[in-house]
C-alpha cells in the first residue's frame, strides 16, 4: 500500500519561500526517481522539478534559480524549496515517484496534491 504524502504547501507574499515535502510510505524497495509537478486552474499539468538517481536533477526553466529539489532516500522523501514565489507559481503541486515496492515491481505514484498560493 505505497502512498505519497505531499505537505508544507499555503499562502505566501510575492518573494517569499515555502517548503514542500513529499514523504512515501509502504513497503518500498528502492526509488527511481521522485519529482514535483504542478497544476494551476485551467490549464495542464507541468513537470517542475525531479530528480533521479546519481542526483540528477531537472527543472522547468520557470524555476530555474528559485527552487531546488533534494532528497532523502533514507527517509523515502524529496523536498522542494521555493524561493523568490511569483503569483503565477500559484497552483496545486503533486508528488510523482517512480518506486520499487514489493516482488521487484516499479510503479509510478502520484501524492493527493497540496496547494500553494502566492499573492501579489
Amino acid at each position: 500500500q505505497v502512498q505519497l504524502v505531499e505537505s508544507g504547501g499555503g499562502l505566501v507574499q510575492a518573494g517569499g519561500s515555502l517548503r514542500l515535502s513529499c514523504a512515501a510510505s509502504g513497503i518500498i524497495f528502492s526509488i527511481d526517481a521522485m519529482g514535483w509537478y504542478r497544476q494551476a486552474p485551467g490549464k495542464q499539468r507541468e513537470l517542475v522539478a525531479v530528480r533521479r538517481s546519481a542526483g540528477i536533477t531537472n527543472y522547468a526553466d520557470s524555476v530555474k534559480g528559485r527552487f531546488t529539489i533534494s532528497g532523502d532516500n533514507a527517509k523515502k522523501t524529496t523536498y522542494l524549496q521555493m524561493n523568490s514565489l511569483k503569483p503565477e507559481d500559484t497552483a496545486v503541486y503533486y508528488c510523482n515517484a517512480d518506486l520499487i515496492s514489493a516482488y521487484g515491481i516499479r510503479s509510478n505514484y502520484w501524492g493527493q496534491g497540496t496547494q500553494v498560493t502566492v499573492s501579489s
